[in-house]
């Protein structure tokens, strides 16, 4: 019975952790059901399709706002359970802390902002002859640079020092495959996270920065 009983209770912790992040779960049940229908394509009908809800250079021109949304509702390579692990690390506790309406705040900026200067870097550099005219078209769909600005906007949420202990991390993390592959992807990468930590307004009257110390001495005591 305790057994049972512990499971229960485990069981409506999840579900009340569900509830306090709607937003961020809502989004992983569309990214699971687009990920099983992607399953379920061809690979060439795959790649037209995606490319079709893409934020390439051709989309952009011809639909913004459509492609900006549709991009957001697909996986690049169908693995969803990575995702699914980062949303509830990142996403759900951004959402928590800053509320719904600040933490889409916050990952729409990140998504459109970050979309439009990597793919405005990518157009300079086809006119400038460094990158060749099918790079107009390529596929460029995905959660990641939501992701990445909210990784920069939880920054905030540690107290210091621990706040720059995690920001040099992240900084890092988005900053090495910057200068290692330099690609307009990394690029829109590092530029979310930047993005992120610009949406410092958004977090005032948040509450008190999280102290890992604090909450280490409260468990052993």
């Amino acid at each position: 019975m305790d057994r049972v009983s512990g499971f229960r209770r485990g069981l409506r912790a999840a579900a009340a952790y569900v509830r306090s992040a709607p937003g961020t779960y809502v989004w992983l049940l569309v990214l699971f059901l687009t990920t099983v229908a992607l399953h379920h394509m061809s690979p060439a009908f795959e790649e037209d399709f995606l490319r079709q809800r893409s934020t390439n250079i051709h989309e952009l021109s011809q639909n913004p706002v459509r492609v900006l949304i549709t991009s957001a509702m697909w996986i690049d390579g169908g693995h969803w359970i990575p995702y699914a692990a980062l949303f509830t690390v990142f996403h759900a506790q951004a959402e928590r802390w800053l509320g719904t309406a600040r933490w889409l705040a916050v990952c729409v900026a990140a998504h459109v902002l970050a979309t439009l200067l990597s793919e405005g870097a990518l157009l300079k550099a086809v006119r400038d002859g460094i990158a060749s005219q099918s790079a107009l078209n390529t596929l460029d769909i995905g959660v990641s640079y939501a992701l990445a600005g909210v990784v920069g906007v939880l920054t905030y949420r540690l107290a210091v020092p621990w706040r720059y202990a995690y920001l040099l991390v992240a900084l890092a993390v988005y900053g090495v495959p910057l200068i290692t592959d330099r690609t307009f992807t990394e690029f829109g990468h590092f530029a979310s996270i930047l993005i992120g930590l610009a949406c410092y307004p958004l977090v005032r009257g948040c509450g008190k920065a999280w102290n890992p110390k604090e909450t280490l001495a409260a468990l052993r005591s």
